[in-house]
Order: C-alpha cells, then structure tokens, then sequence
C-alpha cells in the first residue's frame, strides 16, 4: 500500500495533488484529514494522508471442458456417426472491479469572505455568566444584598487563607445577584494566571462551594490586580481592529474562541461601530465571534 502526506489550501488541492504523486487517478485513493487550520480572513490549510489500496486480484475465467461424444448404439445395420454439437463455450462473469474505500469527506476548511451565508445568530445576554451556575437559573430570582456580599467574602477569605496566599479579598460592586470581589495582594497574580485561566478556575470553585453552602441563588465574580477591566480594554482595542481590517478589505474575520463573557465585550463595542455587524457561532467551548461588514 502506497501512502503519501500531502498539505494544501483545501482538502480538494491536496487530493490532486497526491494522486499526482503516487501516479493514479484521484478516484482510487483514500483520504485521511490530518490538520485543519483556519485563520483570519480566508488563510486556511489542510493536511491529509492518501492511500492506494492493493487490487484485488481477478478470479480466473473457468476452462471449458471439452464433452466426448457418447459411442454410437450397435446395430445391424451400420449407421453413419451421429454428429455431437460441440459445447458452447463457457464464458466466465468478469470479476467485479475492488471497491476502494473512500473516507467520508471532511468538513471543508471555513472560508471567510464575500458570499458566505451568515447563520442566525444566537443570542448572547449582556449579563455576565458566572461559572458553577445553573443554566435554568433565571436573573430576575434573587437580588443580592450587602450581607450576601459579605457572606461570600469571607468565604473568599476562608479559600485564601487554606491556601497560605497574600492576598486580600474586598467586596465591591453588586448587581442584581451578582457580587463583585476584589483581590489583591503580593500574591494576587498567581490567582490570575495566564489568560485569566486561574482567575476563572477560582471563581467557578467559589460559586460551586457557596451553592451548596448557602443556596441562596447569589453569584461571585472575582477580579485580580484589576484583570477583568484590562481585559475588557484589550479585547475592545482588538476588535475595533479588526473591524477596521475588515470594512477596508470587506471580508469577514473570524475571532479565536471566546468564552461567552468576553464574547459580550466583542459585541458590545462593535455595537455602534458603522458599517460592521457581529455575530456567534459554533458551539461551546469553540464558539467564536464573527465580524463581517454591514449588509
């Protein structure tokens, strides 16, 4: 079996390209997807592993045997020799050609650009989703209070001090059920972490345990050394960016996935921009913000 590793723009380009390669026509080899990668504006590649099967081999056409003619009956009078027609040849059925297996064709790299139908765009609420709660938990169920705020500090607290870190917990903001924790301190950037993965991880912790503990439907959102309101200014700089990239080509862009917090904050400061639209799509966790120009 032949296998040959081809890379390319599209999973088509590359599958010419191997049969070129391995001498035979596109038909009969076997695809494999490999990698796909997207990038912005329509860069896109994919990489792919071709097969040609062996043939079967072909059953070989029966030989005719041929049929001797039965002795002629004695009798008195001696007749000529009855004439046996000789057998029609046996003609052996052509074997079936093998049947290559083809692979089931992967999901064409996304292209971004003029032309692409935009999918109906699912919903995304302004308010915040905080990690640990329940979907089927409504916004409008519980009002947080100064002693909820309180509450959840000190638990807070109780975490931080378990763990022998430096830092300082202090309630701030509250909104609706949620409340807003400030922490800093000598170790307030460890919790953080890269990207705000630490941060995140922390805070889903906290909303799980005071689920349980108090049961009173009231959320916390933690912020680090002030990364939440950073993050926000960096991720609005890239997306007015971007949207400038992409009313001056007028081509859509197609964001890295964003969990749905900061996917907001994509939305909202495009919201006004002229002539730029913004969209969802795909599903969680690689669901990603598109940018497309105005219709």
């Amino acid at each position: 079996m032949q296998t040959v590793e081809i890379t390319a723009k599209t999973v088509q380009e590359a599958t010419k390209a191997a049969a070129t390669k391995l001498g035979v026509t596109a038909e009969a080899i076997t695809v494999t997807v490999l990698e796909e990668t997207k990038g912005l504006f329509g860069k896109s590649s994919v990489r792919i592993r071709a097969e040609v099967a062996s043939p079967q081999p072909v059953a070989d056409a029966p030989v005719a045997t041929p049929v001797t003619p039965p002795a002629p009956a004695k009798k008195s009078v001696r007749a000529p020799k009855a004439q046996v027609p000789a057998p029609a040849p046996v003609v052996a059925e052509p074997a079936p050609e093998p049947v290559v297996a083809e692979a089931a064709p992967a999901e064409p790299a996304k292209k971004v650009g003029r032309g692409r139908p935009k999918p109906a765009p699912k919903a995304e609420s302004e308010t915040p989703v905080v990690a640990g709660e329940k979907p089927e938990e409504t916004e409008n169920e519980v009002v947080a209070t100064a002693a909820d705020g309180e509450q959840l500090t000190n638990l807070v607290k109780e975490l931080l001090a378990a763990a022998s870190l430096q830092v300082n917990a202090k309630t701030g903001e509250i909104a609706g059920r949620y409340v807003n924790i400030h922490l800093d301190g000598k170790d307030a950037a460890f919790l953080v972490g890269k990207h705000g993965e630490v941060l995140n991880a922390m805070q889903y912790l906290v909303n799980i345990i005071a689920g349980r503990k108090f049961d009173n439907g009231v959320r916390a959102t933690l912020d680090g050394n002030d990364y939440r309101r950073r993050r926000e200014d960096a991720l609005t700089a890239l997306a007015t960016k971007i949207a400038d990239q992409v009313k001056q080509r007028g081509e859509e862009a197609v964001l890295d996935a964003l969990p749905a917090f900061e996917r907001r904050i994509v939305h909202k400061a495009l919201s006004n921009y002229e002539g730029i639209s913004t969209y969802s799509e795909g599903e969680e966790p690689n669901r990603r913000v598109v940018i497309a120009p105005a219709d």
